[in-house]
């Protein structure tokens, strides 16, 4: 198969050269349409119950964790110059385009008994700016006579007071999203510089926000640096700069490929496809390595170029795209995750990674064609050097000392298994920010006064019309309240409960001792005042309609939650749920604990159960793709066994280092399991060529070909070490630990790809060395087509050279 694809590459190379740069100008345009994604990413499937319940309540009630929280101190905040700024700030954020409502302490709302119709109203608390520091404290203390707003605006304590932003739902989930949180940053910080009031912003929009833009500063940042190392190591290998500017061109248009691809497949730019043209760039170079070391190789040995390009696709084709092939298989893993991000993020880097294999293929033999042969000081790498000396100390090693490797291979077995069981499951909605971001530390301010930001919703539906404003369901619903505040975790729950007690205040003057539930004999003259419509005629909403449906059938408690771990927050889930039940019966109510948070509890869960299946399913196809190169399940089990070690060791350093499961790293071991299976291919085919070639004596066999193939592993280990390493350099726990987990899983791969699979066949002998080995499904060619190589004619050229 191979001698008609290389004939079909060089004979007809310019016409190749066209048709991959048609296709790449077309990809370059679909790139140039792909956009960041700006919406909470869905981690359940639609039909999943949590889902079902989550789309259900946000249908009723609207989209939570749509507001901005602004936190200011108090200590300079209630001056007459302060307030006076803080209601220009107010009425300027409350007029942008893009914003539904503005809470602060200067657009405060009190509700008061209109006597003469009859019902409630809502009076602003700040009639008219304050001139002296005399009205600027009775204004202050007015506010803090409310309990409404006590633990919602005001903390508890009085030092922080809270605006509130709530943006409309068409700009949550646009781009325009990020203009608008920047405006709404930069107008508040100017604020507070002109006070001296400090300014702390949380908030799922602002949080999302945020994260994008380091997503999107990060893909550049993360695009230069791998290209930067892996030319400097091309450079330092090849001395040569053909050898980097053409591998780097290569993979400039892969990364053109893969944006293509995330555009043409209808996805947008997340935290895990962000990584991806680095990836790529990584991959990429690795093959270009492998192809350029043979092709050098092959013309040292015999002086003919195209006879050395010809055997570079011949002799490791077969290998290479197998090699390929498992990198794609363990990313494609991702694809039955049932997770919309990852199902992305495993399509587009199963697709860019073979279409890389097909660019390093065609290009690499085609550019190389173009230019003259390769000079001494470009073969110089293949002599006797510092990695020479290093892969001779590693057949010495393997030959003499094999006992030592098993004893120490045995012994870090040990310490992995002890290591993994101190592996812990967590995961965070803001889990990937480092704890001195400015975004983290705001956030562990307004939990400190709040309790947190966090959504968690209780839907309750009363199973009949007007049910809510029932004496017993308010009693019910208070009792409830009653419940959560024992939870230190959540902040001051928000309910038509305290909308009650609110009108029962100011039903009776406005004293804040009347902040209570009413009475059955209250009741009726205090909701007497309520307004009987719930939409006001001019298109605005009542107080009530933010805790209630319109036919006051099904009502809502909110609370914010604290940034707590999946652990925590399934805790707090499991001991609500009884408590609920005892108040509410499942045989007449319909309660449903939900929100942003819930859901991320339950995506969180599902993810990590379907990610272990999606690594046992990688492991599964990338042993299936070995059983075309290698028919032996034996030669399998061996060649899989230096791999999954490392995935072993991995784990044990994340449960010594503390580091738990979670989405953003149990992906680690399905990607890692792809990318270092490859040096086992390339040894284990070089070792059955050594085998035809020594008449099948395993003993030389084994040694020749880890000689061989033991620079080739040792460099473009390193290119990839150093290609992922860069990702410790990220803003994102995630991919801070992608980096550095992987670049050990890869380190610890190439030690036991050089030293314990090579012993292993050595030990085992012909017990895995069987005929099936021998005769596999994908042939490796040898030197069986080498008097039809120097027949191959160009289109342009016919004496076999360029």
């Amino acid at each position: 198969m191979w001698k008609y694809i290389i004939r079909l590459i060089l004979r007809y190379r310019v016409a190749n050269l066209i048709v991959i740069g048609l296709l790449t100008i077309g990809m370059a345009f679909m790139a140039t349409r792909v956009q960041m994604s700006y919406e909470m990413a869905r981690m359940l499937p639609r039909s999943d119950s949590v889902s079902i319940d989550y789309e259900l309540f946000k249908s009723t009630f609207g989209q939570d964790g749509a507001v901005v929280f602004a936190g200011l101190t108090t200590d300079s905040l209630f001056t007459p110059s302060a307030i006076e700024k803080l209601d220009r700030l107010t009425t300027s954020i409350k007029e942008t385009n893009g914003i539904e409502e503005v809470l602060s302490p200067t657009r405060l709302f009190n509700l008061v008994k209109d006597t003469v119709r009859k019902q409630f109203v809502l009076v602003p608390m700040m009639k008219k700016l304050p001139v002296t520091q005399a009205e600027a404290d009775s204004f202050r203390t007015c506010l803090y006579n409310l309990p409404f707003y006590q633990g919602l605006i005001f903390s508890m304590d009085g030092e922080v007071a809270l605006m509130t932003i709530t943006l409309d739902k068409k700009m949550l989930n646009s781009r325009a999203r990020v203009a608008l949180i920047d405006t709404l940053k930069s107008r508040t910080e100017a604020f507070g510089r002109a006070t001296g009031v400090k300014v702390s912003f949380s908030g799922l929009p602002f949080i999302r926000t945020i994260t994008s833009r380091k997503i999107e500063q990060e893909l550049k940042l993360f695009v230069i640096l791998s290209l930067l190392i892996t030319s400097i190591i091309l450079l330092l290998l090849f001395r040569s700069g053909k050898a980097v500017f053409f591998p780097v061109i290569i993979v400039f248009i892969s990364v053109v490929w893969t944006m293509g691809f995330i555009s043409l497949l209808g996805y947008k730019i997340t935290i895990l496809t962000g990584v991806l043209p680095p990836l790529i760039i990584v991959i990429g170079i690795e093959n270009c390595i492998f192809l350029l070391n043979k092709y050098h190789s092959e013309y040292r040995e015999h002086g003919g170029k195209v006879r050395a390009l010809s055997r570079v696709v011949e002799r490791i084709g077969s290998a290479n795209l197998l090699t390929n092939a498992t990198t794609a298989a363990g990313f494609a893993s991702f694809i039955i995750t049932g997770n919309a991000m990852l199902t992305e993020f495993g399509l587009v880097a199963s697709l860019s990674i073979l279409t890389v294999f097909l660019l390093t293929l065609f290009l690499i033999p085609i550019l190389f064609s173009f230019m003259p042969s390769p000079e001494v000081r470009h073969t110089r790498h293949l002599e006797k050097g510092f990695i020479s000396g290093i892969v001779r100390w590693i057949v010495s090693t393997v030959e003499k000392r094999r006992p030592v490797i098993y004893l120490v291979t045995f012994i870090m077995v040990i310490i992995g298994i002890i290591g993994v069981t101190r592996l812990g499951t967590s995961g965070k909605i803001v889990d990937d920010m480092p704890h001195r971001d400015p975004l983290y530390k705001d956030l562990v301010f307004l939990e400190k006064h709040y309790k947190g930001v966090m959504p968690l919703e209780i839907s309750i539906d009363t199973r009949k019309k007007r049910g809510v404003m029932r004496a017993d369901n308010l009693a019910r619903i208070d009792k409830l309240q009653q419940v959560l505040a024992e939870y230190p975790e959540l902040s001051k729950p928000l309910s038509v409960v305290e909308v009650a007690k609110f009108s029962r205040q100011a039903f009776f003057g406005g004293a804040s001792s009347q902040y209570t539930l009413p009475g059955n004999y209250e009741r009726n003259f205090i909701l007497g005042y309520m307004p009987k419509n719930m939409k006001k005629k001019e298109g605005g909403r009542t107080i009530i309609d933010a805790f209630a449906d319109s036919t006051l059938q099904k009502t809502r408690i909110s609370v914010q939650m604290a940034n707590l771990g999946t652990d925590d927050i399934d805790r707090i889930t499991e001991s609500l749920r009884p408590r609920i039940d005892s108040i509410f019966s499942p045989d007449k109510y319909d309660v449903k604990i939900t929100g942003t948070s819930v859901v991320f509890l339950k995506g969180t869960s599902y993810m990590v159960n379907n990610l272990f299946q999606s690594l046992a399913l990688a492991v599964i196809l990338i042993s299936g793709l070995m059983a075309m190169l290698f028919s032996s399940w034996r030669m399998i089990a061996i060649s899989l066994i230096p791999n999954l070690i490392p995935q072993l060791l991995t784990a044990a350093l994340m449960g010594y280092a503390g580091i738990p499961i979670k989405p953003s790293t149990i992906l680690i071991f399905s990607v890692a399991l792809g990318i270092s299976v490859d040096n086992t291919i390339q040894f284990l085919s070089r070792y059955r060529l050594q085998l035809r070639l020594n008449h099948w004596d395993i003993r030389p066999s084994v040694l020749k070909a880890l000689s061989e193939t033991g620079y080739s592993m040792i460099y473009s280990s390193s290119v990839l070490f150093f290609g992922f390493l860069v990702f410790v350099l990220s803003t994102f726990g995630g991919t801070e630990a992608m980096g550095y987990l992987i670049s050990f899983t890869l380190l610890t791969a190439l030690l036991s790809n050089l030293f314990l699979i090579p012993s292993l066949l050595l030990w085992l002998d012909r017990i895995v060395t069987t005929r099936r080995f021998r005769e596999p499904l994908l042939q490796i060619l040898d030197e069986e087509f080498d008097e039809e190589i120097d027949s191959i004619e160009f289109e342009t050229d016919t004496r076999g050279s360029a």
